[in-house]
């Protein structure tokens, strides 16, 4: 495997998302349109990169991409719902693992396998849930509908929990995401929009990834 972070224990993994503060959440329909997406993006310069199972190739992705790495990334899987997933993730090379709600049995499998688990949560019982069933990072999911508002407001209480915003978050509002509380923040249609993926325009998705890019770092 050629993959560096290969090396890194899960708390390593946890401390790589907070450095990198940005993960790219490629959601395609194919291998092939999944990798082109994920060379893109790497060209614009995020080193974070999830690929959701919202396609049968998903696992193979996943492998290819960890097997030509060469440039240090640190790959996840993502819309992970089930054990099953998990295992075929991780035994792909996935380092962590996203599912979209509370599912404890991803959480669980998660834990068994020894890679970091982000569950998507909404409300602040959902959070908390997350948290407490061993949520390393608890995703806002949809973040679109309140903004970084609902952020700052939920971590007055929760302050302990380490929280990523995901849809919602693009280059023009990524720091006040940040000031709210954000530990990381998930890049998805504001980037990775599903016309220029589907269309193939690499050239388009690379300027979008490395705009956002210069906007977490200027935030940071």
């Amino acid at each position: 495997m050629k993959l560096a972070t290969g090396s890194l224990d899960k708390a390593g993994v946890i401390a790589r998302i907070k450095s990198e503060a940005a993960v790219a959440i490629i959601r395609t329909d194919s291998i092939e349109r999944a990798l082109g997406a994920a060379n893109s993006v790497i060209a614009g310069g995020f080193r974070v990169i999830e690929i959701t199972y919202s396609f049968d190739g998903a696992t193979e992705a996943i492998a290819k991409l960890v097997d030509a790495n060469e440039n240090d990334l640190l790959v996840g899987a993502g819309t992970i719902l089930n054990r099953r997933q998990a295992h075929d993730a991780v035994g792909a090379g996935a380092r962590f693992l996203v599912s979209p709600c509370v599912l404890p049995e991803v959480i669980d499998a998660a834990g068994e396998l020894q890679v970091a688990i982000i569950p998507g949560a909404f409300t602040p019982t959902e959070i908390y849930t997350a948290h407490s069933l061993g949520a390393n990072i608890v995703k806002i999911f949809p973040a679109v509908r309140f903004g970084p508002e609902y952020l700052k407001a939920v971590r007055g209480p929760l302050p302990h929990i380490s929280i990523m915003p995901t849809s919602g978050v693009d280059a023009s509002n990524v720091a006040e995401w940040f000031r709210a509380g954000a530990v990381a923040v998930g890049a998805v249609s504001s980037v990775l929009d599903p016309a220029l993926i589907q269309n193939g325009d690499w050239t388009e998705l690379t300027k979008r990834a490395r705009h956002f890019m210069d906007a977490v770092r200027a935030a940071r």
